[in-house]
């Protein structure tokens, strides 16, 4: 069993992991669907879509191997 604080940071660490896939495939459907208004370009939000995903995929992963 886990000591208290590190089952604490391993949750933490994956809800964070699965906030920035949701965030990161929302802005990426976004990015397809919506033409963002000002200077925000649509490559810009699937670049950050894209990073956002990556991101949460590595928490994840890391996240599945610690447990």
């Amino acid at each position: 069993m886990m000591p208290e604080n590190k089952q604490i940071g391993t949750r933490l660490q994956l809800w964070v992991a699965v906030g920035l896939c949701i965030f990161g495939i929302s802005l990426l459907a976004i990015a397809f669907f919506v033409r963002p208004p000002g200077e925000i370009h649509s490559s810009v939000l699937v670049a950050y879509g894209e990073v956002m995903t990556f991101a949460g995929a590595l928490f994840g992963i890391d996240y599945h191997y610690h447990r």
